[in-house]
């Protein structure tokens, strides 16, 4: 028969106690080139060995950047909390900042902006602009879809290919102080936001 442990249980095993994990939750900043997995068969480096010396404790990624892909990525071993961050319902904001191999012209500009049907269905975008003082091949999109490779899907759909794609902000948090392929701690502030957004 299984048991529910409630926080105040004393819980030993072979007469040691145990004690709860504490939560933890990591912050990096993804470089190019590294897979969002825990381990990978083909021998690619993966996003762990940028945090092996963030915690003993064994945290894992919450969602995927893909390998070319930049940016926020978060580790935790809140299980829960990971689950409510990625489930679709929860609607997470995430803004990428894209850059394209050519201009994103003005009518597919608004195409994006009403919805594309792609194969899997419809996707609306929260917004979508040209990124003031930079060419009209760098765009920012705002999405709360977790649907595989998403914004590069929604512009190869048009014709464009993704020639950088940097995910700038993830349910409120955002890149600022932290260099590419450097991790930190969320303060317990930025926990709380967090758990707010998803609530």
């Amino acid at each position: 028969m299984g048991y529910k442990v409630d926080p105040t249980d004393e819980v030993r095993f072979d007469g040691r106690l145990l004690q709860r994990e504490k939560k933890e939750y990591v912050l990096l900043n993804k470089p190019k080139n590294f897979v969002t997995t825990t381990k990978d068969e083909k021998g690619r480096r993966t996003v762990m060995e940028l945090i092996t010396r963030a915690s003993a404790s064994r945290l894992l990624p919450v969602g995927r950047l893909d390998r070319n892909t930049t940016g926020l990525l978060l580790f935790t071993n809140d299980g829960d909390l990971a689950k409510k961050l990625t489930h679709p319902k929860h609607g997470v904001r995430k803004i990428y900042h894209v850059e394209l191999d050519a201009n994103l012209k003005a009518g597919d500009l608004s195409q994006i902006r009403k919805g594309l049907e792609l194969d899997d269905g419809l996707i609306e975008v929260d917004e979508v602009s040209y990124i003031d003082g930079t060419s009209k091949r760098e765009v920012g999109i705002q999405l709360h879809s977790g649907r595989n490779r998403i914004v590069r899907r929604i512009f190869e759909h048009l014709g464009y290919q993704v020639v950088k794609l940097d995910r700038v902000v993830l349910a409120g948090l955002t890149k600022k102080d932290l260099p590419r392929g450097h991790w930190r701690h969320l303060t317990a502030q930025e926990v709380i936001n967090l758990g707010m957004t998803i609530s």
